[in-house]
């Protein structure tokens, strides 16, 4: 099995942003020694808790204060930059950290329109030519453009697109670059999309096929215990999806929390994106959903409340697995 870690950096309510960015620079460290094999930062903008807007730089910062772990992003929202400015910050980094630097780009617009256009400088959304900015990367990479990209290190970085079903996973097989299907988003397509990657998959910028699947992971001493740490996650990504309040509450706030019917019930079908359970609990719903998803490459994400309920769960699954 291998694993990583994606962190969308959630601030923990009564926490700086200055605490969590310490905190997230220490788990990358700690990942490392525990023998995680990459560490990526996702890209969130106009938020209270996201506090993971650029990954690039958290990337540069993640691999200067490390020595072997691949750093990437998980996603840079390719759709709102300049597939030139996005090629060059990778290529430099590939270029500090030789064979280090994974990036992964993403589809999304970022958030509402008027985050969009601030984003793209008032461009208009160039969301339907994902596909024609990745193009254009690999170009970059390559090197073959009568503009260049610079620096030119001897390795192109590693290319990924982000997706949720069968079209973007045929774009990444067609493109021949690797594909992240994010399990923890989007739950219900992930044995069509891997089986729909590895069918269309063409030799490219790849030879062979790179699938990783993104999942929601706690891992308790018991799963009675990963079941009470999952409560600040419940009710965290609850009110991040109606858009109230994207950091993450404590054990007793969440507790107290009045919950509707509907609200139980959203609550129940997110747990379908996530693995919660003690040790045994978690190995095996993890090598059930590989075998499902023909896939051994995967990132976890934990977004519970105590930094050292994150830490410790990371290091239990690591301590199954390596």
């Amino acid at each position: 099995m291998h694993l990583g870690i994606l962190d969308q950096m959630p601030r923990p309510r009564y926490l700086s942003v200055e605490e969590t960015v310490e905190e997230t620079i220490h788990k990358v460290q700690m990942a490392e020694e525990w023998g995680y094999e990459r560490y990526w930062f996702a890209e969130h903008h106009g938020t209270k808790g996201m506090t993971s807007s650029a990954p690039e730089i958290l990337m540069a910062t993640a691999a200067a204060k490390t020595k072997t772990i691949h750093v990437g992003s998980g996603g840079i929202l390719l759709s709102q930059y300049s597939p030139y400015k996005v090629a060059t910050q990778m290529l430099q980094l590939q270029s500090i950290f030789p064979g280090r630097i994974e990036a992964g780009v993403g589809r999304s617009p970022g958030g509402p329109e008027r985050i969009r256009k601030a984003l793209a400088n008032g461009v208009k959304n160039e969301t339907g030519i994902y596909p024609e900015k990745i193009k254009q990367m690999l170009h970059y990479f390559a090197g073959d453009q009568s503009v260049q990209a610079t620096p030119r290190p001897r390795v192109s970085p590693q290319l990924y697109s982000l997706g949720l079903g069968e079209n973007s996973a045929q774009l990444a097989a067609e493109l021949g670059i690797g594909y992240v299907f994010g399990h923890f988003i989007q739950s219900g397509r992930g044995v069509q999309a891997h089986k729909q990657y590895r069918e269309y998959f063409q030799p490219g910028f790849l030879v062979n096929p790179q699938a990783i699947t993104a999942v929601f992971v706690i891992c308790g001493a018991t799963d009675e215990d990963a079941e009470e740490m999952a409560i600040t996650q419940d009710i965290w990504l609850l009110r991040t999806e109606k858009g109230i309040d994207s950091r993450i509450p404590t054990l007793e706030e969440a507790k107290a929390m009045r919950l509707t019917t509907e609200d139980k019930k959203r609550i129940a079908l997110n747990r379908k994106r996530m693995i919660i359970g003690g040790p045994a609990k978690v190995k095996e719903e993890l090598s059930k959903w590989s075998e499902l998803y023909e896939c051994d490459h995967w990132l976890l994400l934990n977004n519970t409340y105590h930094f050292a309920d994150q830490r410790q769960s990371y290091e239990r699954i690591a301590e199954m697995f390596f």
